[in-house]
């Protein structure tokens, strides 16, 4: 049994297939999935967990060569937004509809609890070497 880092099996094993290239969704409750990536949907509650926990355990976790967010976040949500400026700061800003088609190519979609709009990232996986 793991003792720390993602204790959430169905998680855990997700990452551990993933490669260079592959997409992560790190989305909020209301983001539409799209019909192909594997989806491990960790929302509980309203707001629970926040995108900011799950994002903050993929990052410790994953190595990510870039992310690309909607620009509307920017005016919707300046809390994730300043969290996404932060954890990136060469961050790729499409509209959302343009992330939303993105998102189909992605591998994996992790769905969280966060109840404010905007809360999405399209990860994109890097190497460690």
């Amino acid at each position: 049994m793991k003792k720390h880092g993602i204790l959430n099996r169905g998680l855990s094993g997700a990452l551990a297939g993933l490669g260079h290239g592959d997409g992560v969704l790190v989305c909020d409750v209301g983001m539409p999935i799209p019909n192909g990536p594997h989806v491990v949907d960790l929302a509980f509650r309203a707001g629970v967990p926040s995108f900011a926990e799950v994002l903050e355990g993929l990052l410790d976790e994953l190595v990510v060569e870039g992310a690309t967010a909607a620009t509307e976040v920017r005016e919707a949500n300046p809390a994730a937004a300043g969290l996404l400026d932060g954890c990136f700061p060469a961050l790729s800003l499409v509209p959302h509809e343009r992330l939303k088609e993105l998102s189909a190519g992605a591998r994996l979609v992790v769905r969280t609890g966060e109840a404010r709009p905007y809360a999405n990232v399209l990860l994109r996986c890097g190497v460690f070497f």
